[in-house]
């Protein structure tokens, strides 16, 4: 049963979603397959058709679905796997950080080459150099690098706020990121990460911030928890945390969003089994995927 917490939060959404009518016949729902290592590719597609996905954000790193030196060869049947079960992939998450990469061309062909539209970057730690400003420009020199050669390549290129690494405010970012051609480089938005950066009302102003070039979405949820050692976040099931959900469904119908909206199940998953790790995730996937659905229809 609804909280009527959530109740009015749905009705807000709802109030909205006429704004999105380009997102409603065009996004896609993913599940990110960080979440399920133990399935191979044909498995992977199987459970998240049955899970009520559309498609998959696929890992393409180190440890992931498809190794980032194997991507020449393995990404096309990888996602042809995928694929056979009647889902899409219309995103992969990557390391890549800099275009030098030996990785990163053949990563990047074998992805457009094979439909993919979308490749998420890797992360750039913060130095304990002072001058902030030239790790920004650091960073802005490889993002502007990355998205030439995603270009050349005919894949777009999404930026991830992740609170702890360079971007995860927006603010910082965005001077880089504004001079890059928008049709080959924006943001994968995470509402999670910008109120857990911007807690009070800033992720909003975040939010509208990156909206005109909004690429990707990831959704997750979080809460903050007081421990001995000072307050710590604490991921969660969608709904449970500190995410205003109509508020971000509302700023992404008003941008007519048409691209993947990635879930992640960042919060503990108990199983004793590989079975049964799988198992339990999935369901935990369509519980928070119907979530997910009162608000982004």
């Amino acid at each position: 049963m609804l909280t009527r917490r959530e109740l009015m939060q749905a009705a807000a959404a709802a109030a909205v979603m006429p704004l999105s009518g380009r997102a409603a016949e065009t996004a896609s729902f993913c599940l990110f397959s960080k979440h399920l290592p133990d399935l191979g590719w044909s498995d992977l597609g199987r459970a998240v058709k049955d899970a009520g996905f559309d498609g998959v954000d696929l890992t393409v790193r180190a440890k992931g679905h498809v190794l980032p030196e194997r991507a020449a060869a393995d990404l096309p049947r990888a996602i042809e796997a995928i694929r056979a079960h009647g889902v899409s992939v219309p995103m992969v998450t990557t390391e890549l950080t800099s275009a030098k990469d030996a990785n990163a061309r053949p990563l990047l062909q074998a992805a457009a080459k094979s439909g993919v539209r979308y490749f998420k970057t890797g992360y750039w730690y913060w130095s304990t150099s002072p001058d902030v400003r030239a790790q920004l420009a650091a960073v802005g020199e490889a993002l502007a690098g990355l998205t030439e050669l995603g270009k050349e390549c005919g894949i777009e290129l999404g930026f991830h706020n992740h609170n702890g690494y360079v971007g995860a405010a927006l603010w910082d970012i965005a001077p880089a990121i504004d001079k890059l051609d928008p049709k080959w480089a924006g943001y994968y938005f995470d509402p999670r990460h910008a109120v857990a950066e911007g807690g009070g009302g800033s992720w909003k102003a975040a939010a509208h911030l990156v909206a005109p070039r909004l690429k990707m979405i990831a959704l997750k949820d979080f809460y903050w928890n007081k421990t001995p050692k000072g307050w710590a976040i604490e991921n969660c099931p969608m709904g449970e945390g500190a995410v205003d959900w109509a508020s971000m469904a509302r700023i992404v119908g008003e941008a007519r969003f048409a691209g993947p909206i990635s879930l992640h199940l960042e919060y503990d998953i108990p199983g004793s089994t590989a079975a049964e790790r799988t198992s339990k995730t999935v369901a935990a996937a369509v519980k928070d995927l119907a979530y997910a659905k009162r608000f982004f229809k």
